[in-house]
């Protein structure tokens, strides 16, 4: 067995970060401060990807195939990493919240981080079920973490059970694909039913999507997102909506492209359903919420539905247009979420009629939130324009125009829940006073999220060209 643990050297080395604040904050007395808390994730998130970026360009595995180490892998290992790295320069408040047990939050989102990159890597069954158990488990802590506040422990406790019937379903699927193959491991998986579709292969690849639908917020497996979203710490569900549902996005397209490529023109067409049904649903029900969180869980929801349609192309220019939309996607999201969280935190509310006259308030925060809205919304030349642009040209090529037409006529009505937003921000007079100053990490940490907005529309060709060599490494 193949147990060169260099090839999860990033794992490791998040892991051990995760673990050292927790055990450090036991038994120092009076316990770590914010900052060193704070550091010691920072650090340890950085020497996590410093040993992530020497196994892009490997084609190989670790411990007997049960973990790929590809560019793929390393994409969404990075992608986490740094969504990882933003929503904790946007928690300080919410740290300054729950000072007894801030060690215990940073070290188990990190270790939520951990099982999120194993998710991605994950080439066998069993592995990846317990990287996905790791997560779930992980994530409805964090949704729950605010105790004194009964909607977020009612966010937890529904994440919860909803997350273990899903992952039940989802067992049922992976065992009825163990049975058809008689192995845990994908590729083998794929050889074994390449010339036997049958009867139980589609039910097990129907299964599997119920299940990984449930991680990704796709329809009609999306009742959890906006009661979620909206009761759990605003930081939590920043690192939701964009590092938990990359995660189900990355382990879902290497199941269906390694183990189920002979039920390509089944699940092609089933996803497609979904991707419509998705959209609609997502984008039809945000037009009628009044709490921010809320119209953003739903738009997530949408987003989702996008994603879709570039698996739904099942093509290598697909899956790359796949990748740039989910990295686009969490650059912009979590834009829009660090911004809620400081105006939330700020006036007090979720109510968005209460972000009137927010240009008057805090011309910084309007903008930050204006241009998020804009990139989900798809217009150019933000990030999320030429996300949908590549995801509906790949679908085009593989003849799913009438899903693309489906995908603009959603795209246009978003904008009006979207440009309703910017509207109240910049054209109805403040019913508040001004809105303080940022902390200096959240600032920029936000800046960073615009910035990036911004770049990968500008660089949108140069990093497509890495997408699609991460894309490739599924063809092998």
């Amino acid at each position: 067995m193949d147990t060169n643990l260099s090839l999860i050297a990033p794992e490791i080395a998040l892991g051990v970060a995760g673990a050292l604040i927790i055990l450090l904050d036991a038994f120092v007395p009076g316990g770590l401060s914010r900052n060193v808390i704070l550091a010691l994730a920072v650090v340890g998130i950085i020497v996590s990807a410093a040993l992530a970026l020497p196994l892009a360009g490997l084609n190989s595995f670790a411990f007997s195939g049960a973990i790929a180490v590809d560019t793929y892998a390393v994409f969404f290992k990075l992608l986490f990493l740094s969504a990882t790295l933003l929503v904790l320069l946007a928690s300080t408040s919410l740290l300054d919240s729950v000072a007894r047990f801030r060690a215990e939050f940073v070290g188990l989102l990190l270790l939520a981080t951990v099982a999120l990159m194993l998710l991605a890597a994950a080439h066998e069954l069993i592995t990846l079920y317990v990287a996905l158990e790791m997560s779930s488990l992980s994530t409805a802590f964090l949704a729950a973490w605010n105790r004194n506040d009964g909607r977020s422990v009612e966010a937890g406790l529904k994440y919860f059970l909803l997350s273990a019937m899903s992952s039940a379903v989802l067992l049922y699927g992976l065992a009825l694909l163990y049975g058809l193959a008689g192995s845990t491991r994908l590729d083998t998986i794929g050889l074994a039913v390449a010339n036997t579709p049958n009867a139980g292969l589609f039910l097990a690849m129907a299964l599997v999507l119920a299940g990984f639908g449930f991680k990704v917020s796709a329809v009609p497996f999306q009742m959890w997102t906006p009661d979620v979203y909206e009761g759990a710490p605003t930081a939590v569900t920043a690192y939701l909506s964009v590092a938990s549902k990359a995660a189900g996005f990355a382990a879902l397209v290497r199941v269906l492209t390694t183990a189920l490529p002979a039920a390509q023109a089944d699940w092609a067409v089933l996803i497609a359903g979904l991707a419509a049904a998705t959209m609609t649903v997502g984008n039809v029900v945000a037009l009628v919420q009044s709490n921010i969180k809320r119209m953003l869980a739903y738009s997530s929801i949408a987003q989702a539905g996008y994603v879709l349609v570039g698996i739904a192309a099942s093509s290598p220019r697909g899956y790359s247009a796949v990748l740039f939309y989910l990295l686009a996607y969490t650059a912009t999201n979590l834009a829009a979420f660090l911004t809620v969280v400081a105006i939330i935190r700020l006036i007090g509310s979720e109510r968005i009629a209460d972000f009137r006259g927010l240009r008057q308030r805090s011309p910084w925060l309007a903008f930050a939130l204006a241009v998020s809205l804009l990139s989900l919304a798809g217009l150019p030349p933000f990030a999320g324009f030429f996300s949908k642009l590549y995801v509906f040209s790949a679908a085009v090529q593989s003849g799913l125009i009438w899903l693309v037409l489906l995908g603009v006529l959603n795209s246009a009505i978003s904008l009006y829940y979207y440009a309703q937003v910017i509207h109240d921000m910049y054209m109805v007079p403040p019913e508040g006073g001004g809105i303080a100053p940022l902390t200096v990490s959240h600032a920029v940490s936000l800046a960073v999220a615009v910035a990036g907005v911004l770049l990968l529309g500008v660089l949108s060709g140069a990093v497509l060209r890495f997408d699609d060599l991460a894309a490739l490494a599924l063809a092998r």
